[in-house]
């Protein structure tokens, strides 16, 4: 019932507020609307108000703004006779594009809106200044740091967070930097100087950084499961710590992930506290190929499962939230159009391509760790589809601002049958990715749903 309901909160909320952009703009446009519907199918509301039919239905899964003299069938078709100073398609050509680049950029701003509201009521999360792994050899191993150790200065600077480690690390630029480091009771100063290195990201591709050669600590705390993953089948769950791999202790999160990444295909036994109950379960590392630190192509163990962040949250006041949420939305953005990009250009698998049923599973999992992480999952979801609704794909609203540029180009619009062509064959397009979609959505998700219907 959590997933069902957070699902059509999540996407409700998303829906309104695109066809909202397209309204709010039309009518600021002098634009008529004759219906704003939120979904599709069975109507199951609906109310009038002076000039605007306003509809609920069943399915929701998207929603239209009708627009007098709108020649878009696919869409509720153009209107018979209209007010000409109503009419969508006499109005000029840049306030038509308004209109239709109003629906993906209100979702922009929906998702910086919720960035900056959780920021500012519940705060950003952020991790604490504690040392986890520790690199053999780097920088922080050669000072003589070790896990559990608290950075509460770097260059004379309180330092609370992770974050602003880092970025007294990345300011640094390669030159040595004194840090104050507590150890227990103890307090110490250290002279570190980081080290130029290549690391990946979460496409695979490498930049260059400057590290300290330590990583966060994170406990080996279980704060996801996947479906139908080495994991789930071997009943580990959300909140289980992982305390002995094969015997062998675990203190970080980090180390078990580097042993299970070692033992592809190998059944280990994991020793698990589970709210005070100590376990043992048998694990088998699913094979996974990836790229070695040289490019070559290696076998790794993964099992399906991530870490619970010790995070602290911290708030900021009005105005410095309003900029934060706005860069979170920018990067966000930009991280989506990388994964978009590397979709299309083959560089990612099209098995990572999630449907309605993974957005409603993936909100169920988030609404039970909290409002803050709905929230978040809800901002990410409006970015992407605002970046998604702007592609160049008839139908899309990026396939009625590709018809406007070539409109401005020629000099008048395509005719209004090839128009119709178009809209058909994205349509097809469309509708074969949604089925591609919740293919891999039911793929992934097997396991669930064998259990919910025995």
């Amino acid at each position: 019932m959590t997933t069902v309901v957070s699902f059509v909160i999540v996407i409700g909320l998303l829906i309104l507020i695109h066809e909202l952009g397209h309204f709010l703009v039309a009518r600021w446009a002098g634009v008529g609307v004759e219906r704003f519907s939120v979904g599709f199918g069975p109507v199951l509301l609906r109310w009038r108000g002076k000039e605007t039919e306003y509809c609920l239905s069943a399915v929701p899964m998207g929603g239209y703004v009708k627009m007098m003299g709108e020649e878009n069938p696919l869409e509720g078709g153009g209107s018979g006779t209209v007010d000409p100073a109503k009419s969508f398609s006499l109005k000029p050509l840049w306030a038509r594009a308004l209109i239709v680049f109003a629906g993906p950029g209100m979702n922009f701003v929906l998702a910086a809106a919720i960035f900056a509201g959780v920021f500012m009521v519940l705060g950003r999360p952020v991790l604490p200044s504690v040392l986890g792994r520790i690199q053999p050899g780097g920088p922080a191993a050669q000072t003589g740091l070790q896990p559990g150790d608290r950075v509460v200065a770097a260059e004379g600077q309180p330092v609370a967070h992770w974050e602003e480690l880092l970025k007294a690390v990345h300011a640094s630029q390669g030159e040595t930097i004194q840090l104050v480091v507590v150890r227990g009771s103890e307090e110490r100063k250290v002279a570190l100087t980081p080290l130029r290195t290549r690391v990946r990201d979460i496409f695979g591709d490498e930049r260059e950084i400057w590290d300290l050669g330590a990583r966060p600590y994170t406990p080996a705390r279980v704060g996801e499961v996947l479906p139908g993953t080495p994991a789930a089948r071997a009943g580990l769950r959300a909140r289980d710590t992982v305390t002995a791999l094969d015997g062998s202790s675990i203190l970080t999160w980090d180390e078990l992930a580097e042993e299970i990444r070692k033992r592809p295909a190998r059944t280990v036994r994991l020793t698990v506290d589970r709210e005070g109950q100590t376990l043992t379960l048998s694990v088998t590392p699913q094979p996974i190929r990836e790229r070695g630190p040289q490019g070559e192509e290696i076998e790794v163990g993964r099992i399906g499962i991530s870490p619970t962040a010790v995070v602290a949250y911290v708030r900021s006041n009005p105005v410095v939230a309003i900029g934060e949420g706005m860069v979170r939305t920018a990067d966000m953005t930009a991280l989506t159009a990388i994964g978009l990009w590397k979709l299309i250009t083959g560089q990612l698998p099209a098995s990572t391509i999630g449907g309605p049923i993974q957005i409603a599973v993936a909100a169920g999992e988030q609404a039970k760790q909290g409002i803050a992480s709905l929230a978040f999952f809800t901002a990410v979801i409006s970015v992407n589809l605002a970046l998604l609704n702007l592609l160049p794909v008839p139908i899309l609203d990026g396939g009625h601002l590709l018809f406007f540029a070539i409109e401005a180009v020629l000099g008048r619009p395509l005719s209004l049958k090839k128009r119709e062509l178009a809209q058909q064959v994205g349509f097809m397009l469309l509708l074969l990715l949604m089925v591609f979609a919740v293919y891999n959505d039911l793929a992934r998700n097997a396991d669930q749903f064998i259990r919910f219907f025995k």
